[in-house]
């Protein structure tokens, strides 16, 4: 049943791809891959489970190769899943495409949704027909997003003479105009510099909060996820690894520190086998410790009394660092 709160649905997903394998090397290899092709079944997704609440703003992560775009393509309706459910704004998005494209909006920083050799104001207007959005309300959402992002010339200017950070805002003028339910946005402060990307982040924030849209953020840069994001998706190898609130991550993060340790001579990773050792050398160390557990001075007290320790610093853990670590789960 799909709630009223729910606008994301998505049980057991899986996708499965026939791809080509080649045996051997050279021009031989290739010419009998001409007569008797091979292929293996690679599973870019497997058994994905996910619920996003209308108006939440939901990242979803994950290393190369993870399944986070073959995701994304089926939520969007561009691929057809080899098993599961999607449910996304009542729809399901390969079946009820023609209907369902029109609620939705993509932003990707691989590619263009705006004409290159025109000005984006015209891609607007095009949209605007597609869409079949009222003149009126047009000029009055165009108006505000141009003021918001600070747009009322460049708008104006052929898109192949403007700069990759403006570039990127009249992508997301362009992907919400028609005011969706749903936003995908893929990448999309890739190679902007601070301000571009403030920019974005407080206009995403500001059609979040006024009209109650959805967005589902992929991002290898993790300040979209903390300037942003309420919940995190983390996908690995094709399947769901870690979901949880970024609350809950920045308390996690809270509680560990990296201890370095200097030593006076030197010692064998033994002496601290009771520890998380990230990084070793003869004459010193760096140990994860989790505060959570133990205070940190009885932490250093216990390690003092384990190796000839003649110095220490105490480090925080960054929110990248423990992505990293989820991606290895």
């Amino acid at each position: 049943m799909f709630s009223a709160d729910e606008i994301i649905s998505v049980k057991n997903l899986k996708k499965e791809f026939k791809v080509p394998q080649k045996d051997g090397e050279g021009l031989i290899a290739s010419i009998k891959q001409l007569f008797n092709r091979k292929h293996v079944n690679v599973t870019a997704v497997n058994d994905i489970c996910m619920s996003v609440r209308r108006g939440e703003i939901r990242a979803l992560i994950g290393p190369n190769g993870s399944g986070k775009s073959t995701t994304i393509k089926i939520l969007t309706g561009t691929l057809y899943p080899n098993g599961g459910s999607v449910k996304v704004a009542g729809f399901i998005p390969w079946m009820d495409r023609k209907a369902y494209l029109k609620r939705i909006g993509v932003v990707t920083g691989q590619r263009s949704g705006l004409m290159w050799d025109l000005p984006p104001i015209d891609t607007f207007a095009f949209n605007r027909e597609i869409y079949k959005i009222p003149r009126e309300k047009y000029l009055r959402t165009l108006s505000e997003f141009t003021e918001l992002l600070d747009l009322s010339e460049i708008i104006k200017r052929p898109v192949r003479q403007l700069s990759l950070g403006e570039r990127m805002k009249c992508e997301v003028v362009c992907a919400i105009l028609h005011e969706p339910e749903i936003v995908y946005l893929d990448e999309p402060t890739i190679g902007l510099d601070l301000n571009a990307k403030a920019s974005i982040h407080k206009f995403i924030k500001k059609i979040n909060q006024e009209k109650n849209t959805t967005f589902i953020l992929t991002t290898h840069d993790l300040d979209d996820v903390e300037n942003l994001c309420e919940n995190i998706t983390v996908i690995n190898k094709g399947s769901i690894v870690y979901m949880d609130s970024i609350k809950n991550i920045k308390n996690l993060v809270s509680k560990k520190r990296i201890v370095k340790l200097i030593f006076s001579e030197e010692i064998e990773m033994e002496a601290l086998k009771d520890y998380e050792i990230i990084e070793w050398k003869p004459l010193g160390a760096k140990i994860r410790v989790d505060l959570g557990e133990r205070s940190i001075q009885g932490i250093i007290a216990n390690v003092i009394k384990a190796v000839p320790c003649i110095d220490f610093m105490i480090e925080s853990i960054g929110i990248e660092e423990i992505i990293s670590q989820i991606y290895t789960w």
